[in-house]
């Protein structure tokens, strides 16, 4: 999202906690990067001095062994302080980046912005929690969009779908259960479109917009297309779902003491049985967001990326 803005011509203040994978790369492209936490309210103070407007996407995410007062402090807390300090500002736009996973399983696909509220974990709760703040400063003002993105993937993430492609890079796929869970993907380009789209409405109380592609697939036909992305193709070995999420609550039981990440946890086994697909009727009506890049190119891309940066080595 930086890089997008500055391309447009924005000068761009970003605060993360961390030097992050591309840190070096943005300074040269221009943005002013401030190293802290949103809940930190001096700091959250200085990235906020002459900006036009805010895009939230701050969280604490993929920390299975945090503890709840670290999701709670980041993703409500840190955002409270974010919208106290932004409604002192003349800000255009307020631009808060939940998630679809608020939701939990569609149960009967695809869903809407208006399917029940079911988070299955305290990520997903903390998120829901804070959209409530944003309301409430919405309430007192702040003008603002909640976007809930769906599975983010292109390139420059080496996590989520990464484990995806070097399993299929192998031509042949472990799954987990039946494979027909639907997945909805979106495309980090489009995502950057959504977030702008949002950003350049006349929306501005806090409504609530689910992002993603087009199209939303199975999970086996996900792990077919990302196979035929790198031309080859996929042989499946159908195995039970109850084990594996079994042997997750045993690897999470005995890590949670080392204060380290396991490498098999139930969120991430999820994703072989989970129901996750959306309408973006509201989306394209209220905000005109147009998802440019289909599933095909995305992915092609995504495997370059991943091929050029040596992610997928031999």
């Amino acid at each position: 999202m930086v890089e997008y803005l500055i391309d447009k011509g924005y000068q761009v203040t970003v605060l993360d906690n961390q030097k992050g994978l591309f840190y070096d790369y943005l300074l040269k492209k221009g943005a002013n990067i401030i190293l802290g936490s949103v809940t930190d309210r001096d700091t959250v103070k200085r990235s906020l001095e002459d900006v036009q407007g805010v895009f939230h996407l701050a969280a604490a995410f993929r920390q299975i062994n945090a503890s709840k007062k670290t999701y709670w402090d980041v993703n409500v807390e840190g955002t409270r302080i974010l919208c106290e300090e932004s409604l002192k500002k003349p800000l255009k736009k307020f631009v808060y980046c939940s998630t679809q996973g608020i939701h939990g399983n569609i149960e009967n696909p695809p869903g809407t912005e208006d399917s029940p509220i079911v988070p299955v974990d305290y990520y997903q709760f903390t998120k829901y929690e804070g959209e409530k703040v944003v309301k409430e400063f919405a309430g007192k003002g702040l003008k603002s969009v909640i976007i809930r993105p769906t599975a983010i993937y292109g390139p420059g993430d080496p996590e989520r779908f990464l484990y995806l492609f070097r399993f299929a890079k192998k031509g042949k796929f472990y799954m987990f259960g039946n494979g027909k869970a639907f997945y909805h993907p979106v495309y980090i380009d489009n995502l950057c479109d959504g977030f702008y789209a949002a950003w350049e409405s006349n929306k501005a109380n806090a409504g609530a917009y689910i992002i993603a592609d087009e199209e939303y697939f199975t999970i086996k036909e996900l792990v077919k297309k990302i196979g035929e992305s790198m031309g080859i193709k996929i042989k499946f070995i159908h195995l039970p779902f109850l084990p594996l999420y079994a042997a997750a609550c045993v690897f999470e039981f005995i890590y949670k003491p080392l204060k380290k990440s396991p490498p098999l946890f139930r969120r991430r086994v999820d994703w072989f049985r989970q129901n996750r697909a959306f309408k973006i009727d509201k989306a394209r009506q209220e905000l005109q967001y147009n998802p440019r890049i289909g599933i095909e190119e995305g992915l092609k891309r995504t495997a370059k990326w991943y091929k050029d940066n040596k992610y997928l080595q031999e």
